[in-house]
């Protein structure tokens, strides 16, 4: 299949998994989305949301390839992440807006980060998303005769099971959830894709790392700090 299209197939599986997420917990705990904050964002807030998240895709996932050598056009999940992150946080400085906004989004996204990247592994080699070459016994060729990591299976079958945590968490504390359930998603997935970017073919900024090291490293503070926020503030009140 074409590494486009069948990219595409899986990100609109993605996409539609995590909205038909939303709108199930919507109509059956629609409490959740009145006290979640979300209420009170504004419809700049969700413009913010994608345009960032828009931007920090494609904008880091270019300039990865461009580093690594693939003069393309490219997009990251981590960049798009980043992105949107850096919008909305700004969008809420500026609109004087506190606390957790994202945590009912943080399950619809590692659904769809679990479910989009099945189309990174189906792409193979034409996604520049694949792993380094391995020799363990569930290593993959996709058509160039070298065994490689599925890595992109691997930050599938992670972020699958940070999703179920995060529903158990639902299930069993809603409050969690909406005040720190989208920092430790965060936290969560800076850690797994850090750890998977060594077994990657990019290039390198500084000694082992590569630039999508450096974002995760930068995701990772942003949840360590807001998470300090949320332990001081419900100790405070």
């Amino acid at each position: 299949m074409n590494p486009a299209l069948a990219h595409g197939i899986w990100d609109l599986l993605a996409w539609l998994s995590a909205a038909a997420f939303l709108v199930v917990l919507y109509w059956l705990r629609p409490g959740l989305f009145a006290s979640g904050g979300l209420v009170r964002v504004g419809r700049g807030y969700f413009f913010a949301l994608s345009a960032g998240g828009l931007l920090g895709a494609y904008a880091l996932g270019t300039a990865n390839a461009w580093l690594s050598g693939q003069m393309e056009l490219a997009r990251s999940i981590v960049g798009g992440l980043f992105g949107a992150i850096v919008a909305v946080e700004w969008y809420k400085a500026a609109r004087g807006l506190r606390g957790s906004t994202g945590g009912l989004f943080a399950p619809a996204l590692a659904l769809g980060i679990a479910i989009g990247r099945l189309g990174c592994h189906y792409a193979g080699l034409g996604d520049f998303t694949y792993g380094s070459p391995s020799s363990l016994p569930w290593a993959v060729d996709f058509g160039d005769g070298i065994a490689r990591h599925p890595v992109a299976l691997y930050e599938s079958a992670a972020m699958a099971l940070w999703f179920a945590v995060l529903c158990w968490q639902l299930w069993r504390s809603p409050a969690w959830l909406q005040q720190q359930g989208f920092y430790w998603t965060c936290a969560f997935y800076a850690v797994q894709r850090f750890a998977w970017e060594f077994i990657k073919p990019y290039a390198t900024l500084l000694g082992p790392l590569n630039l999508f090291h450096l974002v995760c490293l930068a995701l990772l503070g942003y949840a360590g700090l807001m998470l300090l926020r949320s332990d001081h503030g419900r100790r405070s009140a």
